[in-house]
């Protein structure tokens, strides 16, 4: 399976990631403030319908080993804010957030081998090109390492494969 995002039209981004199940064990990784800290940001989330998801980013201390916010990236170092409020939730499959930069929906489907497909969607991007290589790198970043968490594997550190794959979305012509 291709990792990379795909745009599945002018302002909205897709990935697909398959993740060792049961269902009930990714939906935690997505809602629970601990555990979504580990892969993508923590903070305290009221899931109800108009709740706030306060997400707490911490991208220099995700994976191994810990790496220092580059200087392009300072403004979001460790402990940025960000408010997201929820759009729709129905455990265990669907999660959908309005954030500063678009809606984002987590779609996660029971597969028959008893993995689960994570399906992300990211609409509204925005139409700056560098803005947008970000937004790609990560997503594709945070989900590599919410794989590796999944699969019970040490993730390389954030900031190291983000600026790699933003040289890889900004030559692959997917942005």
């Amino acid at each position: 399976m291709n990792e990379y995002g795909k745009l599945i039209d002018k302002s909205t981004l897709q990935f697909v990631r398959i993740l060792p199940g049961p269902i009930e064990r990714i939906w935690e990784y997505l809602v629970d403030d601990s555990k979504r800290g580990l892969w993508f940001a923590g903070g305290p989330t009221d899931l109800s319908e108009g709740g706030e998801m306060k997400l707490i980013f911490n991208n220099s201390q995700l994976g191994t080993p810990p790496q220092e916010t580059p200087d392009k990236y300072k403004e979001f170092g460790d402990g940025y804010e960000s408010i997201a409020v929820v759009k729709e939730c129905k455990a265990p499959t669907l999660l959908v957030i309005n954030w500063e930069n678009g809606v984002v929906k987590f779609q996660l489907d029971d597969l028959e081998d008893g993995n689960v497909k994570l399906t992300l969607t990211h609409e509204k991007l925005s139409e700056n090109f560098d803005e947008r290589v970000g937004v790609f790198a990560g997503w594709h970043t945070h989900l590599n390492i919410l794989g590796h968490i999944a699969n019970e594997s040490e993730a390389p550190g954030f900031w190291g494969v983000h600026m790699n794959l933003e040289d890889e979305y900004k030559s692959n012509g997917i942005v």
